[in-house]
């Protein structure tokens, strides 16, 4: 085992520690973190998202910013904007919130589409424009955004647009009844709050590190016939009805070779948590429903027959033969 897969291991075990009932949650997060891709999260609330996220950015001394999505926010209250300084006669940049190595964008559905499309430039290009400057964002740069699947008065669908600049999309369900008694106990202190670099003999990472180990998880080998497999999924996404006449008319829209991408990096990574050098079918397998889930539109079809699209992905991984 290398150095930096025990510190990335070091990492999710303390996390898991500190996240009660979401190791899912914790080691998508790290494989979006190493990705160097952004994450959409639903969940309702109270279930350690936004915990996650900052205990994220406090084990590898990252700066985190959470922006609160409100109706009535502005672009400008993200990306920030120029500000007056009469001492120098001139107008000065403010960075806003999206400035930081780790950013929470709690409840994005909440403001609209004009606010929502200013996290495209800097999810996309790791840049922001402002008053025709361009501004690079950290080099360790990434979104979580979080979005409530139990109230829909007053939220906004996010654009198709948007949602394909998010490299997974993680649904998250309730804690068991042990991981309750578990959340208690923690909460309660009877398990203690020591320092991240003091509890359990962990240490904090830092941002080399980081970068080092998605360095390392480059290597991982993906056989040709593990490409192929690949490359069947993303295209029985598009034409499901040459695997299944049952999938005809469900899907409207087909993933874009951004998922391919997406899931040739996100299974490298996921293999190498794991301890192998090769991406085996369960690595590809782990991953696919974070990855397509919100990338495969469904026709009116399927929606009006209660179809959703992990139905649609589940079928395809029956059909689509192993190599």
């Amino acid at each position: 085992m290398s150095e930096n897969l025990q510190k990335i291991l070091g990492l999710t075990e303390y996390m898991n520690s500190k996240i009660v009932g979401q190791k899912d949650l914790v080691k998508k997060m790290i494989i979006t973190m190493l990705a160097g891709g952004n994450a959409l999260v639903e969940g309702a609330p109270g279930l350690a998202k936004t915990k996650a996220i900052r205990t994220l950015a406090d084990c590898i001394s990252a700066s985190f910013n959470r922006i609160q999505f409100t109706p009535d926010l502005l672009p400008s209250d993200i990306t920030g904007s120029e500000i007056y300084v009469a001492q120098k006669g001139a107008f000065e940049f403010r960075k806003g919130p999206i400035f930081a190595n780790l950013v929470l964008a709690d409840e994005i559905n909440r403001a609209p589409a004009k606010v929502q499309s200013a996290l495209l430039e800097a999810m996309a290009e790791k840049q922001v424009s402002v008053g025709g400057q361009r501004f690079e964002l950290p080099r360790l740069f990434m979104v979580m955004a979080t979005q409530n699947p139990i109230e829909h008065e007053g939220t906004y669908n996010l654009p198709e647009a948007q949602l394909d600049r998010f490299l997974m999309y993680i649904k998250i369900g309730q804690p068991t009844a042990a991981d309750e008694h578990k959340i208690l106990s923690l909460v309660r202190g009877e398990q203690g709050f020591a320092a991240p670099d003091k509890q359990n003999n962990f240490e904090k990472l830092d941002i080399a590190d980081v970068e080092a180990a998605t360095r390392e998880t480059m290597g991982v080998y993906l056989s040709p016939e593990m490409e192929e497999y690949m490359v069947q999924l993303i295209v029985a996404t598009r034409r499901p009805e040459k695997y299944d006449e049952n999938l005809a008319g469900m899907v409207m829209f087909g993933t874009s070779p951004r998922a391919t991408i997406a899931l040739d990096r996100c299974a490298k990574i996921n293999a190498w948590l794991d301890g192998r050098d090769f991406v085996a079918p369960e690595d590809i397998h782990s991953v696919v429903y974070d990855i397509l889930r919100h990338r495969v539109i469904l026709s009116f079809e399927a929606q009006a027959d209660g179809k959703t699209s992990d139905d649609v992905i589940a079928a395809l991984l029956n059909v689509v033969p192993l190599p």
